[in-house]
């Protein structure tokens, strides 16, 4: 969408135009929504978190200055959601789907039907992106954010600083105590599948 449509559209969206913060809603959920499954890990969760999204973007579009992208304010307010979101929820515990099912005779691994492929390639490639979705699920929130905004979604340090309102410097130390915490879990988590 052009730069200067989008500026129209917020200005009506200020004014509590909702045909205009639909049309701004429309141009950018898709990203929105990418942003909001690599953070949750799954898209119910996503779907959800996507949708508050909107709505507080909805009440504080007042307060949207547009010094940055609009898609650059809605990323903050899905991280910041996000991140309020987990801190209520860390005495939960996660279960994962891929995860061993427990019987009365011990575990028993849960079994996909291939559809197209190699079934042994698919197996390792469905394993690996489990192993990786429960590293990244073991990182503090910080890191999780920080790794998801600058691996994923491509962002820079200046724009990851300014989504998470902190320094370029803090940007870089959590990025890099990030990859290593990655680096430990998909070690750790490979090693307990050894055993």
């Amino acid at each position: 969408m052009d730069a200067v449509v989008l500026s129209n559209l917020v200005k009506k969206a200020k004014n509590r135009d909702l045909q205009a913060f639909e049309k701004l809603v429309e141009a950018y959920q898709k990203r929105v929504f990418a942003l909001c499954v690599q953070l949750t890990g799954n898209q119910d969760d996503a779907q959800d978190l996507a949708q508050e999204v909107f709505i507080q973007a909805f009440a504080s579009i007042t307060n949207f200055r547009q010094e940055s992208d609009l898609g650059t304010w809605l990323h903050r307010i899905a991280v910041n959601k996000w991140i309020n979101i987990t801190r209520k929820q860390k005495k939960a515990q996660l279960v994962y789907l891929d995860a061993p099912v427990k019987t009365g005779d011990g575990e028993a691994q849960r079994e996909v039907a291939a559809t197209e492929g190699n079934p042994q390639e698919l197996v390792e490639e469905k394993e690996f992106h489990a192993r990786v979705r429960r590293a990244l699920g073991r990182l503090t929130y910080e890191h999780r954010a920080v790794l998801v905004l600058r691996e994923i979604q491509g962002y820079s340090y200046e724009e990851i600083a300014g989504i998470l309102d902190c320094s370029v410097g803090t940007v870089r130390s959590r990025l890099n105590r990030a990859r290593k915490a990655m680096k430990d879990n998909l070690q750790n988590l490979s090693e307990n599948d050894e055993i």
